[in-house]
């Protein structure tokens, strides 16, 4: 449960009571403005509130903040998190589950640069931006990232402008999925090439004095390379520039470099439609996992990312007008201390690492029943964390897979650090409003699936062996993520109640007046609203 302290509470308790009377009518927006903050958990804008300036403040103080935002289905990683973003949609239905089977494909050859080809050729349905060209065929829609996932996602299988960071050029680029070629302004910006110009050589201090930052220089989590205490120094080598950029605070400043370019060039949000801008903001993650959130580096990350986006609200605001602009703004997933740290984000004491060998007994357990059931071996496979199988090797064989799957349960959950295995099927007899695990995994599987059988590690364990903190289990630190709205048609303050990931994108919806293109799992968060929408 995240708890506000009592200054953070006088301050947006202060901005709702200065809120603007409600208007009768709300006026639909000419650009929506979606910002994923990747790894953003909601406790880092309540602990450090007081030390946050910019966009961040701004919008949990003029606009509506739900503390308890959540991703609800229970693979916390990168890919399922930003495809549920404006789909409206869980795991289950955009086809997203993991990171491993997210975007990347050979057949969807980079434009631009050399790389990981990468398309949305997994991804299922529809999403915001769909349902908004249907409505108003002359809507343009523009999504950036530093990561390809992050980049594609949100914007769906649409052919619409989507470009994302290569190292090979120091700039943005997309894949034959989207274009043949990089439009003239991308060309352009990337010429510049403001990695070298502007980031190598450059040192990262802290933006605030040694006494505003509680945590020590150097942690035990943090990464064994020996640049473990600040300041950190970007190489002068054009190369590893572009590489290490990813790992700086600076890449969130040529992302929304980038995003402002395109905006301008694509004349978004000059009306009279509504376009919509997607940018996703990844060194949160970078930072995050190397350094951990007990670090001073996190912190100091979070603060420039307020900054940051305070000045990209400015100048957007200042280019379209206060009355025309909305954003929207929330976390793809969490993160979990490292086990080897005592950590100040929860009591992970008792944490432990699980390796993959831990489950050998529960496969040799499964192994006597794929031989009963007269199944083909190489149907099942184990990834450490789920058991899946090929359904088409296992034609007519129910009954026999999900013998294998419990008998593997019934053994897997005997391992040191194992809270629980869950049997896909048998969620479907779970209390899902209280089995709060339950709910999450049939947010990813369903029964029938190729996944037959999902372990859930104890809070804050970890899988594997790694000297960096990370994410991806259906616990509420990895889950938990901030929902804010801004601009005139929202409320000023704070939103009680759980707000759902899935829930933004028929907010948005409903804002805009627009008929999603197909069912959702979310719903429309009415108490974001002044007025009633349309």
């Amino acid at each position: 449960m995240i708890r506000l302290s009592r200054r953070a509470l006088l301050a947006l308790g202060a901005a709702a009571a200065l809120a603007a009377p409600a208007t009768t009518a709300a006026q639909k927006p000419r650009l929506i403005v979606f910002v994923t903050v990747d790894q953003l958990r909601p406790d880092y804008l309540v602990r450090w509130h007081d030390q946050l300036s910019g966009g961040l403040r701004r919008m949990m103080d003029e606009g509506a903040f739900a503390p308890q935002g959540v991703h609800d289905h229970a693979i916390t990683e990168t890919a399922p998190g930003h495809a549920a973003t404006l789909s409206g949609r869980f795991p289950y239905s955009t086809g997203i589950a993991s990171n491993s089977a997210g975007v990347n494909t050979s057949t969807a050859p980079l434009v631009g640069g050399d790389g990981p080809g990468a398309s949305p050729f997994r991804f299922n349905g529809t999403t915001l931006g769909d349902w908004m060209r249907a409505a108003d065929p002359r809507t343009r829609t523009l999504s950036v990232s530093r990561k390809d996932r992050g980049a594609i996602l949100p914007a769906g299988r649409a052919k619409q402008p989507v470009f994302w960071y290569a190292h090979s050029v120091g700039g943005f680029v997309t894949s034959n999925w989207y274009a043949d070629s990089l439009p003239a302004w991308v060309r352009a910006f990337n010429a510049e090439d403001r990695v070298m110009a502007k980031y190598a050589g450059q040192v990262w201090m802290p933006l605030l004095p040694e006494s505003a930052y509680p945590e020590a220089d150097s942690t035990l989590g943090e990464v064994s390379s020996g640049e473990v205490h600040f300041p950190h120094v970007m190489p002068d080598d054009t190369l590893r520039a572009r590489n290490l950029l990813v790992g700086f605070p600076w890449m969130d400043e040529l992302t929304l470099d980038f995003a402002w370019r395109g905006l301008r060039e694509m004349d978004l949000g000059a009306g009279p439609q509504t376009d919509l801008l997607m940018v996703s903001l990844s060194t949160t993650d970078a930072i995050g996992h190397r350094w951990g959130p007990d670090s001073r580096e996190l912190h100091d990350q979070v603060l420039r990312v307020d900054r940051l986006l305070g000045a990209f609200l400015d100048s957007v605001v200042a280019l379209r007008g206060k009355d025309h602009v909305v954003f929207a703004l929330t976390g793809d997933h969490g993160v979990a201390p490292n086990p080897e740290v005592k950590s100040t984000w929860g009591d992970n004491a008792k944490a432990v690492r699980v390796f993959r060998d831990a489950f050998d007994p529960a496969l040799a357990a499964a192994a006597p029943l794929v031989q009963k059931g007269k199944l083909d071996p190489a149907a099942f496979s184990f990834d450490g964390q789920t058991l899946e199988v090929d359904r088409k090797l296992t034609a007519g064989k129910e009954k026999e897979v999900l013998a294998v799957a419990r008998a593997f349960a019934r053994e897997a959950r005997r391992a040191k650090g194992v809270q629980r295995v869950d049997v896909i099927d048998d969620l479907a007899r779970a209390d899902t409003t209280k089995d709060v695990i339950a709910r999450r995994w049939l947010h990813m599987f369903r029964p029938g699936g190729e996944v037959v059988a999902a372990i859930t590690l104890e809070p804050f364990s970890y899988f594997g062996r790694g000297n960096t903190a990370t994410h991806g289990s259906p616990h509420d630190y990895d889950a938990r993520v901030p929902v804010i709205f801004w601009g005139a048609p929202f409320q000023h303050g704070l939103v009680r109640g759980q707000a759902r990931v899935v829930d933004i994108a028929p907010t948005l919806a409903q804002l805009l007046g627009i008929t999603p293109l197909e069912k959702l799992d979310g719903h429309v968060l009415r108490q974001v609203f002044r007025t009633a929408p349309h």
